[in-house]
């Protein structure tokens, strides 16, 4: 089914292509100046270190509906070997098998397209099997930290956890923004707590994935009129799942990533920031949160940390 007109309008709203030139692959990462990094550090106040990423694990997140996207299979390659001889210094390596958006991760711009389109405009038969993605490929992001500011939906809205399938709103986003005390401004990558990955940590990851509160399609000009440089949440799909308008699957995804260039994080645990930014009376950090530089990767592991 074709994308709807409603679609096309916001992305003709929201679209960045051209923006930063023609040649341009990182897209709103642009925005996070030396400038923007300097008041980014002026926001650690007491060193307070919060780590978001879940550990990389055999039964991590991954149910098994999205095909090919495995938790890591970690294993032993070698196990006190002597390799330079008898009574030498004995080694342990391991290797692991990963899908690299299984667990806690960044979406890089080509990870979805639309319409035959990535980001600026580029042919999505850029990506290919052998190559993966030739253009805006996750290694074009060599760091990303900036200051990060948490908008806990749940806590503005007075709950533990949204309930499955609520469309966070823009007015969700204001309200939350309303409890933080500070405004999200150009350069700022914004974390948005749903409650969600409480499920997920109380071990049943099949409710986790489904049905689960995410961003609503109205979102994404928020975020565009604020500068965004990145977003991530607490949740697998990132958007509202089932989606909110029927049979418009990843429409946020494709929003953020193709129209906009805008990295987007899933199934960061923001539940002890959550916690620490509660108990500090502050919701803004210094927040490191550099991809793993996968060559023509579509995704990455990463392992943020808020220093607050």
């Amino acid at each position: 089914m074709a994308l709807p007109a409603e679609f096309h309008d916001i992305a003709e709203r929201v679209n960045n292509w051209g923006r930063w030139g023609a040649d341009d692959e990182i897209g709103t990462l642009n925005l996070v100046t030396d400038e923007v990094v300097r008041r980014a550090v002026a926001e650690v106040r007491t060193g307070r270190r919060v780590p978001l990423a879940l550990p990389l694990r055999e039964d991590g997140v991954q149910t098994g509906m999205i095909p090919g996207r495995v938790n890591p299979l970690h294993t032993m390659v070698q196990i006190n070997q002597e390799i330079f001889g008898p009574g030498t210094v004995a080694c342990s390596d391991d290797a692991v098998t990963m899908g690299l958006q299984a667990a806690t991760h960044w979406d890089a711009l080509p990870h979805v397209s639309h319409s035959g389109r990535i980001y600026n405009g580029r042919p999505a038969g850029t990506v290919t099997a052998h190559g993966g993605a030739e253009f805006s490929g996750i290694e074009k992001a060599p760091y990303v930290v900036s200051r990060g500011v948490l908008l806990d939906v749940a806590r503005a809205r007075g709950v533990d956890r949204l309930d499955g399938g609520h469309a966070v709103t823009p007015e969700d986003l204001e309200a939350a923004e309303e409890l933080a005390g500070t405004r999200v401004r150009a350069g700022d990558i914004v974390l948005v707590r749903t409650g969600q990955m409480r499920v997920y940590l109380a071990g049943d990851r099949q409710a986790y994935a489904h049905p689960s509160p995410g961003l609503s399609v109205r979102t994404p000009e928020w975020f565009h009129a604020r500068d965004v440089a990145a977003v991530a949440n607490d949740t697998l799909t990132f958007e509202v799942f089932p989606p909110e308008i029927e049979d418009l699957w990843l429409p946020v995804h494709a929003l953020h990533l193709v129209e906009m260039g805008m990295m987007q994080g899933q199934n960061w645990n923001l539940e002890k920031l959550s916690t620490a930014c509660g108990q500090e009376g502050r919701y803004a950090f210094l927040l490191s949160a550099t991809p793993e530089p996968f060559v023509g990767g579509t995704g990455t592991p990463v392992a943020p940390v808020a220093v607050l």
